[in-house]
């Protein structure tokens, strides 16, 4: 179990450090200016109800046992909240897995592996995706905030000088 648990995690950090630049569908980066004053949080906790707290909890608090793959294979749901993983990655990549779900964005790099998560490009629009996250992200304490922020901008300031 713990093979895979650092499999996942490998694939998820190799996903995001060979995943390219990341542009928001306005033009700007992950953390700019141009969307920062068009998140709507009371938006982004509806759209969480709707969309993802039958999997990952009301209360961002995820599945049970969501480091250990089911019987299926699958990872359970994780947590949101601070106890969870959410707020180890940028904005990309969190942006790019709700998106494009984990299938496809992990197969994009030759990587196969089910987390179960779906793709969610046909069911809410990259604003809607983009408040959902700063949602999530208003529930972390300041010290996670922090650190997820400088994980950002640290993956914005490497896709501007990978190009």
């Amino acid at each position: 179990m713990k093979k895979r648990n650092f499999a996942f995690g490998s694939a998820a950090m190799l996903a995001f450090a060979v995943g390219g630049a990341f542009v928001w569908t306005n033009g700007s980066t992950a953390q700019g200016s141009q969307t920062k004053g068009f998140l709507d949080l009371e938006a982004g906790h509806t759209l969480y109800v709707k969309n993802c707290a039958s999997c990952h909890g009301v209360d961002l608090e995820g599945q049970e046992d969501w480091r250990s793959p089911g019987d299926d294979g699958v990872l359970p749901a994780p947590p949101h909240d601070e106890t969870g993983h959410t707020w180890h990655h940028p904005d990309s990549l969190l942006f790019n897995y709700t998106k494009l779900g984990e299938k496809e964005l992990l197969a994009a790099q030759g990587i196969e592996f089910n987390s179960g998560m779906p793709a969610f490009a046909d069911t809410l629009s990259d604003l809607e995706i983009l408040n959902v996250i700063a949602y999530i992200k208003s529930t972390w304490p300041e010290r996670q905030r922090k650190i997820q922020e400088s994980r950002t901008e640290a993956d914005i300031k490497s896709q501007g000088t990978s190009k």
